[in-house]
């Protein structure tokens, strides 16, 4: 499919997906996205009047669009488009039947998808580094962009989250470098394909493979074959980095048209992690490079899969010849990225964390990281299954055993479950009852009020609370902080 093809355009014009040859005023539907607001800054800073709408806009993104000066409005209107824009970029979440893309089909403007935009406006005849994967692609492509950073390369990235280092999720960059964050979502309701396939990879990193994104995958094979798709597109004279732990990686690489350069833990990967050790300040760990000793690294984040995506990236900048000390010392320097395993405040003895997991593979590796970091403190899970896969019931089992590591696990019933047939609709109550059965502790709540109030009367001193949400989750973080500043917790 071409990278401005559009079979599925519905009430749009085909003819008029194409990018305007002068543009100086841009409208985003759906700005409060992560990925589109990222692009609506690389605009602004791209030298256009950039405006947008969306449903709801939650902190961080809204806080990142008020703080370039973009005006948003509330709701899709078509009046949202009086103002003349240019050109118009829709954004996934909006569907055929949404009343601003009428507004757009009877105005007759020009529109693109973001991966359209991305791809024209800022990749050009950039280098194109893209982070691609099921998990962890957001904090590895943010690890790529600053470290390249660090080493005075000054690449343009667009990343699905905000990175501490830069304050922002998005640059346009001056180097030749450009890191994506590959999103395998589809690309819009005119354009069905992976967002990946927009990129046109030099170098990709591939993080790992599982079903996801129950709603536009049917099976686990349908993943594959998009995967697939991404890594038949590589140049030959490319590179996959790709995580050869994970067997379905190893599968899709084994046909590539390019030298892949494995990574992983496994006595087959060419770049190896060992002697892992995960601490409250972080995680340490050796790197092997063909059999022989590369370099040790520490990193400010817990856990092996963080190790595991510095890993993918000490690889990446290896090959573009950047010094195992310059790339040491980047790592270490490594501040985080909003939303993942993001310390929210500490207050009055209790830590509470923010993290993105919602797959039951990443909230594994993300209580397990935590676990590690604090051995010797009760961890208490706040879960909000809010994807459209995860309030399905394709992962009622798989959520069962992830949550080991908690000692405490309190779990919002999901809105929007009458969207979904009755019969693959995921039950927190089942779920519930199933980690109480097997020895753990376990509640239910419908109102984000009453789960603070539950935390109030039994969380202490030196608990850590980790609140896992692909969403706003009502600002319960704030809110938890603000009450246990009001009425600290009793202290035994």
């Amino acid at each position: 499919m071409s990278s401005m093809s559009s079979p599925l355009s519905g009430p749009l014009d085909p003819d008029l997906n194409r990018p305007p040859a002068d543009v100086k005023r841009v409208h985003l539907m759906g700005i409060g996205g992560t990925g589109m607001a990222a692009l609506a800054g690389m605009l602004q800073e791209h030298g256009f009047k950039v405006s947008g709408s969306d449903q709801r806009v939650y902190p961080p993104m809204s806080d990142y669009l008020a703080g370039l000066g973009i005006p948003v409005m509330e709701g899709y209107d078509p009046q949202n488009l009086e103002s003349g824009p240019d050109l118009v970029i829709v954004g996934n979440v909006i569907r055929a039947d949404n009343p601003e893309v009428r507004g757009l089909a009877e105005r007759g403007l020009p529109y693109l998808s973001f991966p359209q935009a991305l791809r024209h406006y800022f990749l050009g005849s950039r280098r194109s580094l893209v982070v691609a994967g099921t998990h962890g692609k957001t904090t590895t492509a943010s690890l790529l962009a600053t470290m390249l950073d660090h080493a005075g390369l000054d690449p343009g990235f667009m990343i699905g989250g905000v990175v501490h280092a830069f304050g922002r999720s998005s640059r346009a960059g001056s180097a030749p470098f450009f890191v994506s964050e590959g999103d395998e979502y589809d690309t819009a309701f005119f354009d069905k394909g992976p967002k990946f396939l927009h990129y046109c990879p030099e170098i990709c990193i591939l993080t790992g493979v599982e079903f996801d994104h129950a709603d536009i995958y049917a099976d686990l094979d349908a993943v594959k074959e998009a995967f697939a798709r991404l890594v038949a597109m590589m140049p030959a004279t490319g590179r996959l980095v790709a995580c050869t732990d994970d067997p379905v990686v190893r599968e899709l690489v084994a046909a590539a048209p390019c030298p892949v350069l494995g990574y992983g833990q496994g006595e087959e990967a060419c770049w190896r992690l060992r002697d892992l050790a995960v601490s409250p300040g972080g995680t340490g760990f050796v790197v092997e490079r063909g059999g022989k000793y590369y370099g040790k690294f520490a990193s400010r984040m817990p856990g092996r899969h963080n190790a595991l995506n510095a890993l993918a990236v000490i690889a990446v900048l290896d090959y573009l010849a950047v010094p195992p000390a310059t790339i040491a010392a980047g790592l270490a320097a490594f501040a985080g990225v909003r939303r993942r395993q993001e310390v929210r405040g500490v207050v009055a003895g209790v830590t509470v964390i923010d993290d993105f997991a919602h797959h039951p593979t990443a909230v594994r590796e993300t209580l397990a990281a935590l676990r590690a970091a604090y051995p010797d403190r009760r961890l208490v899970a706040v879960f909000e299954p809010r994807t459209n896969s995860s309030r399905r019931r394709v992962f009622q089992e798989a959520y069962v055993p992830v949550f080991k590591f908690a000692d405490r696990v309190l779990i919002r019933e999901p809105e929007g479950l009458e969207a979904i047939a009755a019969d693959q609709r995921f039950s927190v109550a089942r779920l519930a009852a199933d980690l109480v059965a097997s020895g753990g502790d376990a509640r239910v709540f419908v109102d984000v009020q009453d789960i603070i109030e539950d935390l109030m009367v039994s969380v202490r001193p030196g608990d850590v609370v980790a609140i896992l949400s692909n969403g706003g989750f009502d600002n319960i973080h704030q809110r938890l902080l603000d009450r246990l500043g009001q009425t600290p917790p009793a202290t035994s």
